[in-house]
């Protein structure tokens, strides 16, 4: 589906701040990892709650969240062209950045991308020992592979992203131990660089 908004310039002429979408930021003093949630409230469901539990009090939290009583999607604007200002200044600054998606589909599987290939890996590697599917994914729509993507856009120039399947987000938001579970594993995988 192609987005309603090229960026976020287009987006809020038509758009209204506090209504029809929200910006949730926190800054954690000491923090060089920024969890993001470009597409979270009700345009990806459960991406914000799993963004804000990897972040905890720990990590800088960003997310993008609709609010709208219906068309939500029209809001979705894709990674390599987001470009929220808030957003982009608070991932320039930061050496980390681990970007929370949604993907279609009742499997309950994530995939991992990014150039951060260090970090997917641990990322990777920590969510199977954890006990949940995931793979690691190099190409195609879901690579994260785009210099311009916003995952990439921190100061190292390269990041994870999540593509979390839509029975997994279920699920994670039905069983508050599971997603405790999650978001630990990711912080475990951040923590070791």
């Amino acid at each position: 589906m192609v987005d309603k908004y090229p960026n976020f310039n287009e987006l809020r002429k038509l758009e209204r701040e506090g209504h029809d979408f929200a910006i949730v930021l926190s800054r954690r003093y000491g923090s060089d990892t920024a969890v993001i949630a470009p597409h979270g409230g009700a345009i990806e469901h459960g991406t914000s709650e799993i963004a804000k539990a990897i972040a905890g009090d720990t990590y800088h939290l960003y997310c993008f969240e609709g609010r709208k009583n219906k068309t939500n999607r029209n809001l979705h604007i894709t990674s390599i062209n987001f470009d929220e200002p808030q957003a982009v200044a608070m991932v320039a600054e930061c050496s980390q950045v681990v970007a929370v998606h949604g993907l279609a589909g009742h499997t309950e599987e994530v995939e991992v991308s990014g150039k951060d290939v260090e970090l997917r890996g641990r990322i990777h590697a920590s969510l199977e020992k954890a006990g949940f599917a995931s793979r690691i994914v190099t190409s195609g729509p879901y690579a994260a592979a785009n210099a311009h993507n916003i995952c990439n856009r921190g100061r190292a120039g390269k990041g994870a992203q999540l593509e979390i399947t839509c029975g997994l987000r279920d699920r994670l938001r039905a069983e508050p131990k599971l997603l405790e579970d999650f978001a630990e594993a990711v912080r475990q995988a951040i923590k070791r660089k």
